[in-house]
């Protein structure tokens, strides 16, 4: 067990007497608070922070940050206030301490919105001081540590949340020893039967790996020995995660991912490690392409190496990672090996001195600060960020030479947003290596790239199809949501005139009323304001019509009576519509269930398009349409070429996970000409829980029928099981879904 003493022993070895001093003083405090608290494994709960402590020591880490990773459970589990810890321990400590604590206050009305919802916290904590992530992060690799004393339940969802937050996290800021054992941990409580036959396999292989391992490490060590070059020279195995990952992802067997051997060589000097590379090219081949050059171009988290693959003995792949011994402290702790706590603001301009990797660092946490305003919900921002979390990278020039890097598949809309904002919203084309290219265009390292703008151009639905960033994608949503604002007010300002014609009141006589008692009935600040919810189906036309007539022009007496919140919840502005509409877009009351919703267009006309049909889990478009609303379309309808002509009425579209009613779609069926043919598929489509709402024949050539069926689906998934039973029946030879 790692007591207090072995703590100091480590700080000692880097911290000055009366720092030491301060940290056994906040120990002590600690141990007190905690007295009689246990944890799930049942050791003293002081232990907990000790080990927190422990991880963070071993990274060298300040003194102010040991001390908050020592108290970091006080003020959540004990009955000290905050004042207490800034009047002994003093309030860069608190914040720190506080900064941990409100990551863990969170109860939100769903799992997915709690997770990003911490997610969310941790980001903007790790902008306002960095320090805060990092006691987070040794905190969470202890308690994964000892993860055993929970309920496999809960290990199951620690651990989940572990692999798709906290790993990400630590790799993004450099931190790949930590990363690496919660990987491990949270690969091994999240699937424990994979990891205990991945574990074996692993041990059972290493045996018969021996011979070609130190044929290959003998050859490398003798020729490093012969040039005089200081080296240190590590095999290195594969951790069962990242082995696991590949077999899943490029469906290999284990045996084709084990057998390859990789080594690391860490050498004193910059220089030296192209040199070595020199040496380990002239022992074995090089894979072509392999290549990759992180120390002149390092990675966005900073990570710097060179790394090259050879062809080994019986032609067995050696991968090689050459770096220099601050490199490999940086490849281990990240951020937290050189991070100046003492100018830890992102926002601060005394970065003369500052190396290129926490430069990184402060543009990432800038960036985020950038994401969340233009975020509309903890989930957007979960989406947006964890698309730049710790991507492949690939790195472009600008025309006058800066290099940018950009995740694995950006194109030049990514491109553009990076440089700037201004820039991204009014991009157009693009020149790489000076020849013309379209907006939508994939990049790929080494090529110089020219972003051409126009005052005209402006963002619309169709560049979320090809962007890849969040910076990129957070950005287009915001400008959509404020040009579906202005689409909503001018919509409201017709539907609510149109209602005024009716009571003979003209666009002139209202501009003469005072519709003060109204707004101020409606409790709204404006008519403006009136519109876009009128605009936005959150008040009827009608309704407000007849309140102004009544508040306005009968002696402003009359009580303005809003539906109530009953009825509110019941009303929907697809009532205004034909019945025909009616029947397709709403499920019949009186069986409880809720109408079908398209997120982001609560409370908004909305309307389903004829031409394709579109069914939940198919990628969508709205257009805003004069009079109805929103217009819903499939991403993929041939109406979706009319987007360039009219840009500003197409908006990001959305299915939400409420609503459980039926939508028609459309299937056409290659049947042989047999009797009773129709009547088959028609039951298999009746026992599969769907309606027909139409049915054509059109006879082919005596011997074969094509029948086309409108048909009501929940979803894609419900779709695609009619489609494979119907494919299954005898007299059907082929089947498809029509996109109108």
């Amino acid at each position: 067990m790692f007591l207090i003493s072995d703590l100091l022993s480590i700080l000692e070895s880097y911290l000055d007497q009366e720092q030491v001093r301060k940290i056994y003083a906040a120990y002590l405090f600690s141990a007190e608070a905690h007295d009689g608290q246990h944890r799930k494994t049942g050791e003293p709960y002081i232990y907990h922070p000790i080990e927190v402590a422990r991880i963070l020591a071993e990274m060298h880490i300040d003194h102010t940050t040991i001390i908050a990773a020592l108290l970091h459970d006080v003020l959540e589990d004990t009955d000290h206030p905050k004042s207490e810890l800034i009047d002994l321990f003093g309030k860069d400590v608190t914040e720190l301490v506080d900064g941990v604590s409100k990551l863990t206050r969170i109860q939100m009305e769903s799992p997915q919105h709690a997770q990003a919802e911490n997610f969310r916290k941790m980001m903007l904590a790790m902008t306002r001081d960095i320090r805060v992530i990092l006691i987070k992060l040794a905190d969470r690799l202890h308690n994964m540590r000892t993860l055993s004393g929970m309920p496999p339940k809960k290990r199951r969802r620690i651990a989940r949340e572990t692999l798709e937050i906290h790993i990400p996290i630590a790799h993004r800021l450099g931190m790949s020893k930590i990363a690496h054992e919660l990987r491990e941990l949270g690969f091994s409580n999240l699937y424990p039967m994979r990891a205990r036959v991945l574990a074996k396999a692993v041990k059972q292989a290493r045996g018969n790996r021996k011979e070609v391992l130190d044929t290959i490490e003998v050859a490398i060590r003798r020729r490093l020995l012969e040039t005089d070059l200081e080296a240190e020279l590590q095999g290195r195995e594969k951790h069962l995660y990242s082995l696991y990952k590949k077999m899943k992802d490029q469906r290999l067997p284990f045996r084709e991912i084990f057998d390859v051997y990789a080594f690391r060589i860490v050498v004193p000097t910059v220089e030296a490690c192209y040199q070595v590379l020199g040496i380990v090219h002239s022992i074995y081949k090089p894979l072509p392409g392999k290549f990759k050059d992180y120390i002149a171009i390092p990675k966005a988290n900073g990570y710097q190496s060179l790394h090259t693959i050879l062809f080994g003995p019986h032609g067995v792949p050696v991968e090689i990672q050459i770096r220099t011994e601050e490199m490999h402290t940086i490849s281990e702790n990240g951020i937290a090996a050189h991070w100046d706590y003492k100018n830890d603001n992102p926002d601060s301009s005394n970065t003369a001195n500052i190396g290129s990797t926490e430069k990184r660092a402060r543009q990432w946490l800038q960036d985020l600060l950038d994401l969340q305003k233009n975020s509309g919900n903890s989930l957007e921002f979960l989406e947006s960020v964890k698309i730049d979390l710790f991507p492949d990278e690939v790195y472009v020039f600008t025309p006058k030479g800066k290099i940018i890097e950009l995740p694995r598949g950006a194109t030049v809309l990514d491109l553009a947003f990076r440089i700037h904002t201004e820039i991204g919203t009014h991009a157009e084309s693009a020149r790489i290596n000076r020849k013309p290219a379209p907006l939508n265009t994939q990049l790929f390292n080494g090529q110089t790239v020219e972003i051409i703008t126009a005052p005209d151009s402006r963002p619309h639905p169709g560049w979320l199809q090809y962007v890849t960033t969040g910076k990129a994608r957070s950005n287009i949503r915001h400008y959509l949501k404020n040009l579906q604002e202005e689409e909503a007010i001018l919509l409201g300002e017709r539907l609510l005139m149109k209602a005024l014609s009716r009571q003979n009141i003209s666009k002139k006589r209202l501009k003469k009323m005072d519709l003060t008692p109204l707004l101020q009935k409606l409790q709204l600040d404006s008519l403006e304001h009136l519109h876009n919810e009128i605009g936005m189906g959150l008040r009827m036309a009608e309704l407000v019509s007849s309140s102004l007539v009544q508040c306005c022009i009968k002696g402003g007496s009359h009580e303005i009576k809003e539906p109530s919140a009953k009825k509110q919840r019941r009303w929907n502005p697809l009532s205004m519509l034909s019945p025909l509409l009616k029947r397709r877009l709403h499920i019949r009351q009186s069986d409880g269930a809720r109408p079908l919703m398209i997120r982001g267009a609560e409370g908004m006309v909305v309307h389903f398009a004829n031409c394709c049909h579109p069914i939940p889990g198919d990628p969508i478009i709205g257009h805003i349409s004069s009079g109805k609303g929103l217009v819903v379309h499939r991403s993929d309808c041939k109406n979706g070429a009319k987007m360039d002509s009219h840009p500003e009425r197409w908006v990001s579209a959305e299915w939400s996970s409420k609503g459980e009613q039926d939508l028609p779609t459309e299937i056409r069926v290659e049947v042989a000409n047999k009797r009773g043919v129709l009547a088959i598929i028609a039951s298999t489509i009746s026992e599969l829980d769907s309606n027909i709402d139409n049915v054509s024949i059109d006879d082919q050539d005596g011997r074969t029928n094509l029948i086309n069926f409108t048909l009501r689906v929940r979803d894609r998934k419900h779709l695609a099981k009619i489609i494979r039973n119907i494919r299954k029946l005898r007299p059907v030879l082929t089947i498809q879904r029509l996109k109108g």
